[in-house]
């Protein structure tokens, strides 16, 4: 199995990161995480990349949290896993540089946050998006709770949180969850034009407008990191993710 990782393009201005952990569908190990704040902080210190578009490699965009490395024993080692998660979804959501989400395939839990952190989502019209965090006994997080509400409104997004509700893009384009829709295999360039565009625009009033809008995030983070901390040591977690590594339905009891 490869190791996961971040591959890097430049073009012009415009910096390319691929979450390239095909053997899971791209899903949000910890080292991907770290290897993706990692590529953030370069692209925010270099003055020539004025934009981001984020993808994911072999046509899924994120299938969600790697569950199989979801081994908390504490609710302070729940809280670490989610203060250093939080690390990236800061930079992406208040770092100066304008990000643009290339989803193909799948976009799902901590995926469709990852997407939701970008200022601009480009779907192909075949993608689909699912949050599905309640199936493994846990919220949502990586500030989807904070993201999604604004993109959707809360009674839209309390039907995708907690009927874990699947949405095809054109459905997502509908609610206001997806900007744009590409053809099948064309979310990439569609998004490039986008980030091109964004990358002649003024730099500064991006950043301050960046800054604006992610208002009120860090209070919402801290609380979650709490939560989420807590319910990794619950009965339900550890069912809720034996269920889906073994593929049967879970049996929650509220513990």
């Amino acid at each position: 199995m490869s190791e996961p990782g971040i591959r890097e393009q430049r073009e012009g201005a415009v910096l390319v990161l691929t979450l390239d952990y095909p053997a899971r569908k791209n899903a949000l190990a910890m080292s991907l995480r770290i290897a993706l704040e990692d590529a953030l902080e370069r692209a925010h210190g270099d003055p020539e990349i004025r934009a981001i578009v984020l993808t994911g490699a072999d046509g899924t965009f994120c299938s969600g949290g790697d569950i199989s490395t979801m081994d908390v024993g504490s609710a302070m080692d729940g809280r670490d896993r989610m203060r250093r998660s939080h690390r990236f979804i800061r930079l992406m959501a208040k770092g100066g540089l304008p990000i643009v989400a290339a989803v193909e395939g799948w976009c799902a839990g901590a995926g469709m946050a990852v997407a939701c952190a970008c200022d601009t989502i480009v779907a192909a019209e075949d993608a689909r998006f699912v949050a599905g965090f309640g199936k493994i006994g846990l919220m949502s997080d990586l500030g989807l709770p904070f993201f999604l509400p604004r993109r959707v409104g809360v009674g839209r997004a309390r039907r995708i949180l907690f009927y874990h509700e699947q949405l095809t893009a054109p459905e997502a384009e509908r609610i206001g969850l997806v900007d744009f829709i590409a053809p099948k295999g064309h979310a990439l360039s569609l998004a490039m034009e986008k980030a091109q565009f964004l990358a002649r625009e003024a730099p500064a009033p991006i950043r301050l407008t960046k800054q604006m809008l992610a208002e009120g995030l860090d209070e919402e983070l801290e609380q979650e990191k709490t939560y989420q901390g807590l319910l990794f040591t619950t009965t339900d977690f550890t069912e809720g993710r034996d269920a889906f590594l073994t593929k049967r339905p879970p049996n929650f009891t509220g513990g």
